[in-house]
């Protein structure tokens, strides 16, 4: 069985560590991190340590640990890793492709713990976000979800200057942020409390990490007068409360995939992400107008990260987008049925499906009996409609099938 000793460091040129460290740095043999943990620990190293860089892809790197320990006949790796392994840290990596290795971790503080200790600031009660070769989602969520207090593990590709811009196009403006750099580092650490415009234009060096505090109000219900419309039109738009119903209509608390098909102003995709704003949002528009139209309205209602196609949906390639399990339909061209029956290509087993019928005297298609007519051809279960009238608006009947 492979073992791994695994030992959190900070960026001080002169690393402390226990002696029980010490003496397992002097016996070992194979050793690896990145190029910076080399440049830090290499005094300390064994002159015959032989040493692993971590680098993607990260197959290589194990096939190299698992060669190397065969080589060496020895089954004891020491791994260099940034504040505690397991904080987002390398450690997790080492239990999900070996789940059978035996760890060993010393940690030492990361670097959000750093800078809160630098600010001495209480950070029990500071929501946590990696955008370390992750995608913007569960930061997106955290501001949605109106966080007070956020601490932001960066790369390179996700600044505090990029960071900051993109909370400046969304709209979330009334936080202050502080960036620490190279925290550990006697001779070079920095911490910086910034306004998102003054970050926003300025460099800043690796590695570095950064606390958000502020405040943004959420909201329930977004009237559709604040809406950006097609053309102007008012009826090219799905109702707040005919828009809620369908929510609930979707049980989007317990879906994690929600595609908005026909999205048109964007309002049933931005109130869906704002509310639950850990969905993950596929919307589709065949007219390429709309695009503009549904950023506008995001970024009005403070809604990032919802991911928009234009083109018909009925000859869109869905291989490389995530599986959905809530679909809402807002528009059809008369392509109900085929529309239908490539969700359910794709749909989970669980999957819902929900289409809002619109009764009025001059619509030539009788949407529901498409509706009715397709559920039956492609085996899908019916739920019991609702039917709504808002005012003096035309009744809408809003329906839900189910695998």
């Amino acid at each position: 069985m492979t073992k791994f000793i695994v030992i959190g460091i900070t960026d001080s040129p002169k690393p402390f560590f226990p002696p029980e460290v010490l003496e397992a740095i002097k016996n070992g043999k194979i050793f690896s991190g990145g190029k910076r943990h080399h440049e830090i620990v290499a005094p300390l190293l064994p002159e015959d340590a032989e040493w692993i860089d971590i680098t993607v892809p990260l197959d290589d790197v194990f096939e190299q640990y698992q060669l190397a320990a065969v080589n060496c006949q020895l089954s004891t790796i020491i791994v260099f890793a940034s504040g505690d392994p397991l904080f987002f840290g390398f450690a997790n990596t080492i239990k999900r492709k070996m789940p059978d290795a035996e760890i060993k971790v010393f940690p030492t503080f990361n670097s959000l713990q750093m800078l809160a200790h630098r600010l001495v600031m209480p950070y029990h009660d500071m929501r946590i976000v990696s955008l370390t070769g992750r995608p913007w989602q569960e930061f997106d969520r955290a501001l949605m979800e109106g966080a007070t207090k956020i601490g932001v593990l960066t790369d390179k590709e996700h600044t505090p200057a990029t960071i900051a811009q993109r909370m400046l196009d969304y709209g979330f403006t009334d936080y202050r942020m502080c960036v620490g750099e190279h925290l550990g580092n006697p001779g070079i650490e920095k911490v910086s409390f910034l306004s998102l415009e003054k970050a926003s234009v300025q460099e800043f060096s690796m590695p570095n990490c950064l606390i958000l505090t502020g405040s943004h109000p959420r909201r329930w219900g977004l009237p559709e007068e604040e809406f950006s419309l097609l053309d102007g039109r008012e009826k090219m738009i799905t109702k707040m409360p005919i828009r809620l119903l369908t929510l609930q209509a979707l049980d989007l608390p317990r879906r994690q995939v929600f595609w908005d098909i026909g999205f048109c102003t964007g309002s049933v995709s931005i109130e869906a992400h704002l509310q639950f704003p850990h969905l993950h949002i596929e919307a589709f528009e065949i007219r390429p107008e709309c695009e503009s139209i549904i950023q506008e309205n995001a970024r009005h209602f403070h809604a990032p990260g919802i991911h928009i196609h234009i083109g018909d949906f009925c000859s869109a390639c869905c291989e490389n987008i995530p599986a959905p399990d809530a679909v809402f339909i807002g528009g059809h061209g008369g392509h109900l049925k085929e529309i239908l029956a490539k969700i359910i290509t794709v749909l989970n087993d669980d999957g819902v499906i929900v289409f809002n019928s619109v009764v009025a005297p001059k619509v030539s298609i009788d949407s529901q009996k498409l509706w009715n007519e397709a559920c039956t051809e492609l085996g899908l279960r019916q739920d019991p409609p609702t039917r709504i009238q808002l005012n003096n608006h035309h009744p809408i009947t809003i329906l839900r099938c189910r695998k």
